[in-house]
């Protein structure tokens, strides 16, 4: 099912390259070849905590193209996820150690500087790299992620994240993600649904699986509403002039309007936009959010 998406828009050249611990990375480069040469800033797609480079495909082709700028964009995946190669020490699925991959990967497409954009545990990784690489981040869309993480999203994300419900054959993908989901994306039509289980599953001799290290939910597990959750302010305030887009889904259980309301009072110029019938996180090509974060990239 995924095959038949990427041959139909195959606008994408794949790359693999290596961290500085040696794993074998993944990452996707839509439009020009011209990274370092090329006068636009490129732009780099962050994807959350199990999600991989194929949730920015709508996007990508977009910002890639006439229509949305034609930037170059580079979407990536994580250690363990998707096409990049799975640790062996599983204490390495941690967001500093995934900072420096991203790091790894800006070197091997020959970026010095980049527009990001960071979906959930992107926009955390976001969060690290303003402190220990700021001179790479020239803008940042932060999709539903802020310097605090309401626990009740958290444990939203645990419980299905660990749940070993799945679905047994392609053609019951789209419903199975439907009923999980469906509260929290009533905008989402047939297509969407398809295009999720797409991104979020691979294919097994015809059934899908979750495309992730398995170990990477099991960090969750021991979650309890009681944890107290670290606030970010202090990296959040490391963004002072850069300039920032945060998108907020509607029905998001992560990140709080009050907390959106704090982010744009510490950070002046901060761009806010609202998701209109989507959660935890947004897909950002749906209804308009692709011109708005393009007419950000642009300025």
């Amino acid at each position: 099912m995924r095959e038949h998406l990427v041959r139909e828009e195959q606008v994408f050249r794949e790359h693999y390259f290596h961290a500085r611990d040696g794993l074998r990375l993944y990452g996707r480069r839509y439009g020009s070849d011209g990274i370092g040469r090329d006068e636009k800033t490129p732009i780099v797609c962050l994807p959350g905590l199990t999600r991989n480079s194929r949730d920015f495909h709508r996007l990508a082709a977009f910002l890639a193209s006439p229509d949305g700028g034609a930037y170059p964009v580079v979407t990536l995946d994580y250690r363990g996820r998707g096409q990049s190669e799975r640790d062996s020490d599983k204490s390495r699925y941690a967001i500093a150690v995934e900072a420096g991959d991203v790091i790894a990967a800006c070197a091997h497409f020959g970026m010095s500087k980049a527009t990001f954009i960071g979906t959930s545990r992107g926009g955390l990784i976001l969060h690290h790299l303003i402190m220990s690489a700021p001179a790479l981040i020239a803008r940042v869309v932060l999709n539903d992620i802020g310097p605090v993480i309401e626990i009740d999203g958290l444990l939203r994300i645990r419980d299905y994240l660990n749940d070993p419900a799945s679905p047994s054959n392609w053609a019951e993908a789209p419903s199975f993600l439907q009923r999980e989901h469906g509260a929290d994306f009533p905008t989402l039509r047939p297509q969407d649904w398809r295009e999720m289980a797409e991104a979020i599953y691979r294919d097994e001799g015809g059934v899908p699986i979750a495309d992730f290290d398995p170990e990477i939910a099991a960090q969750l597990q021991g979650l309890t509403s009681e944890a107290v959750l670290p606030s970010l302010w202090p990296q959040f305030e490391a963004f002072a002039g850069v300039p920032m887009m945060v998108v907020r889904g509607e029905y998001s259980r992560l990140l709080s309007e009050s907390s959106v309301r704090e982010m744009a009072r510490r950070h002046p110029g901060l761009v806010a936009v609202t998701a209109p019938g989507q959660g935890h996180a947004p897909l950002l090509h749906l209804n308009g959010l692709r011109n708005e974060i393009a007419a950000f990239i642009q300025g």
